[in-house]
């Protein structure tokens, strides 16, 4: 593709989105759906007894993807309608059939059953880009799922984690917004066959009053489409609160991502784990030294976007005057579409940074060990206990050795000495060896190692037997 310099052209399009997403909301796809949609409508029609033939479906078949483009876009110029222009075009290679070309329909029959199967398909490959990053965190959970490391709340040392058990909570939240999106896709229906204000009145008039064929040609034209089915009631548009549940479920997509992300340059800062960096890549251009953590930054960067464009069909699905008004047309062909390619590069990245996590197990085992006679006083002070010391004494003590041996390391830039401190006081009824043995980072892990176990059995490996089919790998464009 030959790139302008002169004119805009979206980073999604140059630098994020994959060749697929932008192809679901390209206009070569959305005028085939069209076209699909109206050779649905046509054999429909045929099927419930008006007057088509088999030739007129057959000229419309063969040529549902050769759109002559040229063809439509003078004619938009001169009549100002989309819709209208596309009849046209088309009618002019299916002369046979022009006649019958969108017979009953409103535009919104081809314009707004084609963002619902637009909906469909893009949310399907979000679902597949999803597993493989679950797969991803499934396979980094189950490598380091028994490698201690500092947990933190409110971002201070707590006890501790493992660096596998860690990575479970970045794809449970993925899984939940894999649930939600699903549940979207469970209730999504096509608007079918509503005319101008959703009463069906112009195919009441094609079929002489009979109701139930017009309710039949909905769910021919559903069952052609691969749909369940269409809206029971509509306006002249299906609910724009749809698009809102979908936004609303894509930016559930953006908050898991940059919560992985923030943590993931957090670590870096601890030298603990890093996304991947290429031999060759600069991180700063004054500072030769610096590994920047880029790709989180941009998934962050990214997911802010799709976050806040979440609101915008919210105010369409609420500006929407009785039966349609059309100020939801230019928000929602930028706003939907934007909100998809955007999620997709942010799922771009993270298969790109889950698939090369790097991990510096002597790092963090040091951090533990910095932190952890702080962790094992309970242990200690309980194996006192039953060597016959005094709990409440015992207690006090450890709280004013603890504090002396932090000022040590805070005030004095020295080693934490609490385990000396307490193995020369005399209160404490145990040896150099039975402390040592209380400083065994496992021992303060929980259920670490069968909680990851356990959640990739049951909660990630159906997901991935849905939706893994191939292994997606993706590289940075920039």
């Amino acid at each position: 593709m030959e790139i302008s310099k002169t004119n805009y052209i979206s980073p999604f399009s140059t630098r994020y989105a994959s060749e697929e997403m932008q192809e679901i909301f390209s206009e070569s796809f959305k005028f085939r759906t069209w076209r699909k949609l109206w050779i649905a409508l046509a054999k429909a029609e045929k099927k419930l007894g008006l007057d088509i033939t088999d030739e007129q479906i057959a000229e419309l078949e063969a040529h549902k993807d050769d759109v002559n483009y040229e063809v439509a876009e003078a004619r938009e110029k001169m009549v100002r309608h989309d819709v209208m222009s596309h009849v046209y075009a088309y009618g002019l290679q299916c002369p046979k059939a022009a006649g019958i070309i969108h017979l009953g329909a409103t535009s919104c029959y081809v314009g707004d059953n084609t963002d619902v199967i637009i909906l469909k398909k893009a949310s399907r490959l979000v679902l597949e880009k999803c597993a493989q990053v679950l797969k991803n965190l499934s396979e980094f959970s189950l490598k380091y799922k028994d490698v201690p490391c500092l947990a933190y709340t409110h971002l201070q040392p707590a006890q501790l984690t493992t660096v596998g058990k860690r990575a479970t909570l970045w794809a449970y939240e993925l899984s939940m917004d894999v649930e939600e999106l699903e549940y979207r896709l469970s209730k999504l229906l096509l608007l079918g066959s509503k005319g101008t204000t959703g009463t069906q009145a112009s195919f009441m008039e094609l079929f002489d009053g009979d109701e139930e064929k017009v309710k039949k040609l909905e769910s021919l034209i559903a069952e052609e489409m691969g749909f369940d089915g269409s809206v029971p009631v509509s306006g002249q548009t299906y609910s724009r609160k749809v698009d809102a549940y979908f936004l609303s479920a894509l930016s559930g997509i953006a908050q898991s991502a940059y919560k992985f992300a923030n943590d993931l340059r957090i670590l870096q800062s601890f030298e603990e784990v890093e996304e991947p960096f290429e031999k060759n890549q600069i991180g700063s251009s004054a500072m030769p030294y610096k590994r920047n953590p880029m790709r989180s930054e941009r998934i962050c960067a990214l997911a802010r976007y799709v976050i806040a464009d979440s609101l915008n069909p919210a105010f369409t699905a609420g500006t929407q005057w009785f039966e349609r008004t059309l100020d939801d047309s230019a928000n929602k062909r930028i706003s939907v579409a934007e909100a998809f390619l955007a999620v997709d590069s942010i799922l771009n990245i993270y298969i790109n940074v889950t698939a090369g996590l790097v991990v510096y197990e002597k790092v963090i085992n040091r951090r533990v060990m910095e932190k952890l006679p702080f962790m094992a006083t309970e242990n200690i002070m309980m194996k006192s206990v039953k060597n016959g010391g005094n709990r409440q004494e015992l207690h006090e003590r450890l709280r004013v050795h603890s504090h002396a041996a932090a000022a040590k390391v805070k005030l004095e830039g020295g080693k934490n000495d609490l385990i000396e401190r307490i193995e020369n006081d005399s209160a404490f009824p145990v040896t150099r060896e039975e402390i040592e043995r209380e400083l065994d980072p496992k021992l303060y892990i929980g259920r670490c190692v069968s909680q990851v176990e356990e959640f990739n059995k049951t909660v990630v490996e159906p997901i991935l037997a849905k939706y893994h089919t191939e292994e997606i790998k993706t590289d940075l464009k920039v």
